[in-house]
């Protein structure tokens, strides 16, 4: 296949041809050419104003449900999820059934996704089950291609389950995912607990039970010297703890949800179920103290938290809902119109989370491998049902205006256009 794209502005701080607008020619999955003006027969060519591209978008924490929940999402439906959002490549939770807690798990989705547009890389489960009781074969899981580790959407509680799993990774050089949430404090909470949640009559989680995981994981990581990932983080405090514990050195790095920078707990007066996330939607202030972390950049990356779910999982009373929302096709349009700097939200989408979990650098340049992301940053739009490819729709940005359009993904030898 061969595609020219005309007239594209290069965001690649790594390219010689960052910030310029240049044609770029690509051949059998190969840049060929990078030039002012390319003259060539092509296939397809790209041509767009105000067309944009960098290297391919990198997600940190999303749920494809395969194995054993096709009917909420399938590798390949949320490959198509994540390639429509600019995304070509995507680490995925273990939550699924078996939980990816062994080496075949991990060689099963790394086969199921060998021929797709969208690189997908396996989280290998912490414990077996996710269970938080019993460490799974790790060192097995790491050899078959595990980026890295996470109970997924089970925190870890156990004190000396994390404290094994931290020095156990420090031999291969990975990193712990954790999802804050000390669960003896938060059992029976369904939304941020404040004003909110007294005016809801609902029962509240409060903002000490993601606090208090996140200041007793600082703790070990001090002890073992090992690598941690906060994701998800939600109030100012637990900002506040993560950039005290980079001051000192520590290797700590956390990502941002699109919700959580969004929407606040004020949002959920209608009890709209696709707004029933963990952690809860917050109060403004902590809305607020998420933003400037992603902008001074105490928050390192992006996470979608891409969750989907069932129709009659949502379609229900508030209190059985069950927690998640997707929004891969939506993730860049929301960052879109919070980060004050296209050029940091470019990097958050692409060098951050390879940095922080080892994934090789794509390059844009000539001869290199094709892994690019084409958008319009300025373009306008109503984000519709229509332009979800995954299977489910419980994504609370249908109907909203949003900024910031993808065109599509160049990846593996494929172009797949949004």
């Amino acid at each position: 296949m061969k595609v020219l794209i005309k007239q594209a502005h290069i965001i690649c701080q790594g390219s010689p041809h960052n910030n310029s607008i240049k044609d770029i020619f690509i051949s059998d999955g190969i840049i060929q050419k990078i030039d002012d003006h390319i003259d060539v027969q092509a296939d397809q060519i790209v041509s767009y104003d105000n067309l944009h591209v960098s290297i391919g978008w990198m997600d940190v924490f999303a749920h494809f449900s395969d194995p054993g929940h096709e009917e909420r999402e399938t590798i390949e439906t949320g490959a198509a999820a994540a390639a429509a959002g600019g995304f070509t490549d995507v680490m995925i939770m273990p939550n699924t059934n078996p939980v990816i807690a062994a080496k075949s798990q991990i060689e099963y989705i790394k086969q199921r996704s060998r021929q797709l547009a969208v690189n997908i890389h396996p989280i290998g489960a912490v414990t077996k089950n996710a269970e938080g009781k019993e460490l799974a074969e790790m060192y097995d899981m790491y050899e078959s291609g595990a980026v890295a580790f996470s109970d997924g959407l089970n925190s870890i509680q156990q004190a000396n389950i994390m404290t094994k799993a931290l020095q156990y990774v420090l031999a291969n050089d990975k990193v712990i995912i954790q999802l804050p949430d000390e669960k003896s404090i938060s059992a029976h909470g369904l939304v941020n607990e404040g004003i909110v949640s007294t005016k809801m009559g609902l029962p509240g989680k409060p903002a000490i039970a993601e606090e208090l995981m996140i200041m007793r994981d600082i703790e070990l990581l001090k002890y073992t010297g090992s690598k941690l990932h906060i994701t998800g983080i939600s109030t100012r405090k637990s900002v506040e703890l993560i950039a005290a514990a980079k001051k000192s050195g520590l290797q700590i790095t956390c990502s941002a949800t699109p919700d959580q920078c969004y929407f606040s707990d004020e949002d959920l007066a209608e009890y709209d179920t696709n707004l029933k996330v963990n952690p809860p939607l917050r109060n403004q202030d902590d809305k607020t103290a998420i933003r400037e972390a992603l902008n001074n950049g105490t928050i390192d990356c992006i996470a979608s938290h891409h969750i989907p779910l069932n129709w009659d999982d949502k379609t229900c009373e508030f209190e059985y809902a069950k927690y998640g929302m997707t929004g891969l096709e939506s993730v860049f349009s929301v960052f879109n119109s919070i980060f004050i700097n296209l050029e940091h939200l470019i990097n958050h989408l692409t060098t951050h989370p390879r940095n922080i979990f080892g994934i090789a650098m794509p390059r844009i340049e000539e001869n290199a491998n094709a892994c690019l992301t084409l958008f319009q940053p300025e373009e306008t739009y109503t984000f519709e049902a229509s332009q979800i490819r995954s299977k489910a729709r419980n994504n609370p940005f249908i109907g909203k205006q949003l900024e910031g359009k993808v065109i599509g993904i160049i990846n593996n030898g494929k172009f797949v256009a949004h």
